[in-house]
């Protein structure tokens, strides 16, 4: 992930040997000496900076989510139609690297510590709300500029992130990827009979 290719600090380098270890080891099978055999540096140091593989991890997740936010935080999109393919395509990993991939399968089996952890689940709660936001956004703007449809942003942006994070799921826990293109095919449908206005009755 583009993020963690230049760490600019020990904690930084922590991050990113964090990242490397799930995905290559997945959550069950991470230890705070894996991640150590990602970092160039003494595990003594990042000990020192963590308590534990949980903590670290969350770090890890609060700093992506940060990222992604200074990334995206340009205001409303000047072109909603293009900017919510662009997120259904994102988060449906069309023409995702490898390294994502692999990413989301340990994602998910984060996710699993929430219903038993309160510092994941309110990390996966912050999360949620941040992507539905940004969909809810898109909504907003196209409807206010006049290009999508009259529909209700909060329950539109609720029905896509549902189905997005499902998706997620799916990915995440069954043998292949063939039924993806048909979701986001099926997905395409429902945006252009919710969202978006024929050609000739936009603006």
């Amino acid at each position: 992930m583009d993020i963690f290719e230049d760490p600019q600090s020990t904690r930084e380098e922590i991050l990113a040997a964090a990242y490397r270890a799930l995905c290559a080891h997945g959550y069950a099978d991470l230890t705070m000496e894996r991640i150590g055999e990602e970092f160039e540096k003494s595990v003594s140091l990042v000990y020192h900076h963590y308590d534990g593989k949980d903590d670290l991890l969350l770090a890890c997740l609060e700093f992506m989510l940060e990222n992604y936010r200074v990334d995206t935080d340009t205001g409303p999109p000047s072109d909603p139609s293009a900017a919510m393919e662009a997120v259904c395509d994102r988060l449906l990993l069309v023409d995702a690297p490898p390294d994502v991939q692999q990413f989301v399968r340990a994602l998910i089996e984060l996710r699993g510590q929430a219903p038993h952890n309160r510092a994941y689940r309110d990390y996966f709660t912050r999360s949620d709300a941040f992507f539905q936001d940004r969909i809810e956004t898109i909504v907003e703007t196209g409807v206010e500029q006049g290009v999508f449809r009259d529909a209700d942003p909060e329950r539109t942006a609720g029905m896509i992130h549902t189905v997005l994070s499902g998706a997620f799921f799916r990915y995440a826990t069954v043998e292949g990827d063939d039924w993806l293109a048909d979701v986001r095919e099926e997905l395409r449908r429902y945006t252009e009979q919710t969202l978006y206005l024929p050609d000739d009755d936009a603006p």
